[in-house]
């Protein structure tokens, strides 16, 4: 290991030194514990005194008879006391609540993934529609809580589902160790250890595998903000504040969490290490990082300032992880209005790929939630994202965060009786599609589903049995279908000339209209956020004819409207027709 980079955080390959690893025959225990006066590995019943290695930093054992599966940890002694703790750099954990770290040989599976592997990019100027789930609660084999499949398992049910909705890219929740079931794994004990919940390393390299095989991206949920405080983890690791900050006023999150130094070259490699960790070692596609308002400014706190050495340092993760990992991308949930997220570190950015656009999800919502009456004051929540959205490469996300603690389903939010919601989902997501930017929809919305998420329960699968549920699937489906394969929905999302308001001063009348483009193709929606049927007429200056792609009062798709017929007619250049109340139309323009 480059120690200078190490203790300067330069280094993104730590993993391959400390923890656990396999080395000619032998297994070797390595630790960082500076203020540790003794470490002791407690590895299958026996104790075995650590010794000091480099600068006396560290602590190592090497031995000759461990065998995969062997569970351990490390015993440090501080100050005249002691504290047991699982291997920080670990490969592997015992299920909750045990916590010990288990020997694993990472190098035992080899991935088959290579074409996939040279072929991918960020997907700019690419369809990217991103399925977000929580790994345990996507399907379940049985009813109980701790019914799970294993990551395997979960790739035999998950891949056909995300093939025949229309999704190319998934992403999962974090999947480090972590205690506690409700926190989701964003309060993590085991940053290198996938969670047993779902089986081993092996199975989930096998489930990355199998996704790419099927032309399926992954991307991981990464939390480089805090971490548990549970006292067999991170916290006080070796007697000290090694981790995080010794101060609570910007030690403590509002979580309860502690909060990474980000300011020490030794907490800075740990997290670029394990980022690099489950690009390089698993295969993932992309790094979502969460939270990253409260590495910009002191605790998400604006007023507090920024805080530069947290800022220079995700610059630098993301330069370094890109290098590292050919066509990998890093997204940002970011809720601030902090200039410069998406843009290159060498112009003054941060350096990642994309941006939660957070404004775009809560005035959307927010205009749904509205009764017709009342979206006439605020017809321009629907576009007033335009304004700024040429200032970030923007990803518009429909998360689980939407759809948790009281907040209701995506259509529960929505105004009106269930019937009015469904209409007005469809017209939703239509309109979420046409907008500019990359997709995410956390699993169940894609149901309409009406109960919120439980991180215990498995969605409920069994809407698909009711028509009106069944019908909304279908036009997911088919709306999902023509996002993948038209470019005019994603080749120039960051581009002007990819979009156009055709029309948006129906403030009255509650229509919107919407053009795409690209090189190949021209799209126009037509949006009718009334509860009233009403005469809509658009001129059209280039287009001879269109076709209708989508209709979302389609009989098919749960309306009233024949199949096939559309609500317009073209005569020279004006577009005319009458449109249902809570209605959406996708039509592809000829010249």
């Amino acid at each position: 290991m480059d120690f200078m980079g190490f203790y300067t955080g330069k280094i993104f390959d730590a993993y391959e030194w400390l923890g656990c690893r396999y080395e000619n025959g032998n297994t070797s225990f390595r630790t960082f514990a500076p203020q540790a006066s003794k470490v002791e590995l407690l590895i299958d019943g026996r104790t075995v005194e650590m010794k000091k290695t480099h600068n006396g930093q560290f602590f190592e054992a090497i031995l000759s008879d461990v065998k995969c599966g062997a569970k351990y940890e490390y015993r440090i002694h501080s100050r005249g006391k002691f504290v047991d703790h699982c291997d920080p750099y670990g490969y592997y954990m015992e299920k909750r609540p045990d916590h010990k770290s288990i020997v694993w040989d990472l190098k035992s599976y080899r991935f088959t993934d290579d074409e996939w592997m040279k072929k991918r990019s960020d997907m700019k100027n690419k369809p990217l529609n991103i399925y977000e789930i929580h790994a345990g609660s996507f399907k379940k084999p049985g009813e109980q809580p701790d019914s799970w499949y294993n990551y395997e398992e979960l790739g035999n049910v998950l891949i056909p589902y995300l093939k025949e909705c229309g999704y190319n890219y998934v992403e999962f929740m974090p999947l480090g160790e972590h205690p506690c079931d409700e926190s989701w794994g964003y309060q993590t004990t085991g940053y290198f250890a996938p969670t047993s919940r779902y089986g081993n390393p092996t199975q989930l390299m096998k489930l990355i595998d199998m996704l790419h095989k099927n032309n399926i991206g992954a991307i991981i949920d990464f939390v480089p903000v805090h971490f548990a405080i549970d006292s067999y983890g991170l916290a006080q690791y070796d007697g000290s504040h090694l981790y995080e900050y010794p101060s609570n006023d910007v030690g403590v999150s509002e979580w309860g969490s502690c909060n990474f130094m980000h300011s020490r070259g030794e907490v800075k490699t740990f997290l670029q290490s394990n980022a690099n960790y489950w690009l390089k070692e698993y295969h993932f596609d992309g790094i979502r990082m969460d939270a990253i308002s409260r590495i910009i400014y002191w605790q998400g706190d604006e007023r507090r300032g920024v805080n530069s050495q947290a800022v220079d340092f995700v610059k630098n993760m993301n330069d370094g992880l890109k290098k590292i990992n050919h066509g990998c991308m890093t997204i940002a949930e970011d809720s601030t209005s902090f200039k410069g997220i998406t843009a290159d570190t060498n112009k003054g950015g941060l350096g990642f790929d994309y941006k939660w656009d957070l404004g775009w999800m809560h005035d959307t919502l927010d205009y749904f939630a509205l009764s017709p009456a009342d979206r006439k004051k605020a017809y321009h929540k629907l576009t007033f994202s335009m304004l700024y959205f040429k200032d970030e490469n923007y990803l518009l996300p429909l998360s689980h965060d939407e759809v948790v603690h009281g907040k209701g389903t995506i259509l529960n939010k929505i105004y009106g009786n269930f019937d009015e919601k469904l209409c007005q989902a469809k017209a939703l997501y239509m309109y979420m599609l046409m907008h500019p930017g990359k997709q995410l929809n956390f699993m169940g919305n894609e149901l309409a589903q009406e109960r919120e998420w439980d991180e215990k329960r498995q969605q409920d699968w069994y809407l698909l049995g009711r028509d009106k549920q069944r019908m909304f699937h279908e036009y997911m489906k088919r709306l999902n279908s023509i996002y993948l394969n038209d470019s005019a929905m994603y080749e120039d999302d960051y581009k002007p000339e990819g979009f156009d308001w055709a029309d948006c001063h129906q403030e009255d009348k509650l229509i919107y209209a919407i053009i795409r483009r690209s090189k190949k193709s021209t799209l126009l929606a037509v949006f009718n956020l009334n509860n009233v049927t009403q005469n809509y007429s658009l001129e059209l200056e280039k287009a001879k004819r269109f076709d209708t792609l989508l209709c979302s009062d389609w009989g098919s798709c749960g309306g009233w409207t024949p199949d096939g017929k559309s609500f317009f007619t073209l005569n020279g250049k004006t577009l005319t027709g009458n449109m249902p109340p809570y209605s959406a139309v996708l039509m592809k323009l000829y010249e």
